[in-house]
């Protein structure tokens, strides 16, 4: 009979093959279905892979290995090439906690059994970031007005459709707002990474694109000849910073030890110093506790963007207009109440 020793708090009541769903052991594993509790369980952390540089990954990689020795749990990196892939991830319980957007940590809330534990502070100290839109230094194009007006000759760049401040954030304030549809505004319009934005304009493949400032950030100092290309034409309200999201079937005495992990790092101990010169390649100082809380803006600008775009539609009856307008409004009141 095989003994296995345990490193996670028991689940009670599972067979073993359940339990091994339940602890979120990552693909690949090598752990039975048997030991599936014992110290061979692995955890994955999912990462929105933004940006190409080696360096990125190897910089998160070193926040996950200090974690795992101070968890006592080995933690592995999936790093994603969307949204999207990382909340489905987190639906089929291959990864167990993520760094996202805001967007995307709404869909994991909603659909993925999720919750916000934790949100980054940047390196300066705030609180949040902002989502812009960039032209070439020597485009002719000098502010929103100017691409609006002559949208019908530019190529623009939007970021992922789960992206906060790629897709959500300007959808509203840009087009939802001025009654227009990226879609058919412009000449062409392309999804793409924040990074890839940046490079498409900074070569002259894109007219003008958004982006968030927290990747220029890293950018400029790693690629200062890319960025140095880029001109900010339009800047959107403050976007409270990226949530640290898990799934609330982790063990509790587990998501006690991983938020200690993170609300600590880089702040004490005696390899603070190392930990906090990782977290400056990040363009982080930090973590910080958050909710679910820190998503109501986010909520209420999808809802906004709802309305408007009903508000605006001259086919639709006018008594199913009425329905759900009147939907939008309640949970914008709900919202408002929350």
């Amino acid at each position: 009979m095989t003994t296995c020793t345990n490193s996670l708090p028991p689940l009670k009541r599972r067979p073993p093959v359940f339990r091994k769903i339940l602890l979120g052991v990552a693909l690949g594993s090598t752990v039975s279905v048997a030991c599936a509790q014992s110290a061979s369980t692995t955890l994955t952390f999912g990462i929105l892979s933004t940006e190409s540089s080696p360096n990125f990954k190897q910089d998160w990689q070193s926040v996950l290995d200090d974690m795992s020795k101070q968890i006592g749990v080995k933690v592995v990196p999936e790093f994603g090439a969307d949204y999207a892939g990382l909340v489905r991830g987190m639906y089929n319980k291959q990864i167990q906690f993520a760094w996202l957007g805001n967007k995307a940590a709404i869909e994991a809330v909603d659909r993925a059994n999720s919750e916000v534990f934790a949100h980054t502070v940047n390196k300066d100290g705030s609180l949040g970031y902002y989502s812009v839109v960039s032209v070439h230094k020597d485009s002719p194009y000098k502010n929103l007005d100017d691409i609006l007006k002559n949208a019908k000759s530019i190529n623009f760049g939007m970021g992922d459709l789960n992206s906060t401040s790629g897709y959500v954030v300007p959808n509203y304030y840009i087009f939802a707002k001025h009654n227009l549809n990226p879609a058919t505004a412009f000449k062409s319009l392309r999804n793409a990474s924040h990074e890839a934005n940046i490079q498409a304009v900074a070569n002259k493949q894109l007219d003008a694109a958004v982006h968030a400032t927290d990747t220029l950030a890293r950018m400029e100092e790693r690629e200062p000849n890319t960025t140095r290309q880029l001109r900010q034409v339009w800047k959107s309200p403050l976007i409270t910073a990226d949530p640290i999201v898990w799934r609330k079937d982790l063990p509790p005495e587990l998501g006690a030890k991983i938020k200690e992990f993170f609300l600590g790092y880089g702040k004490s101990g005696p390899h603070a110093a190392q930990q906090k010169a990782v977290l400056n390649r990040l363009t982080l100082s930090g973590f910080r506790e958050s909710s679910n809380t820190q998503l109501k803006p986010i909520r209420q600008l999808d809802l906004f963007k709802e309305k408007v775009k009903l508000e605006a539609d001259t086919a639709m009856a006018a008594e199913e207009k009425k329905a759900r307008l009147e939907i939008i409004n309640r949970k914008l009141e709900a919202l408002e109440k929350s």
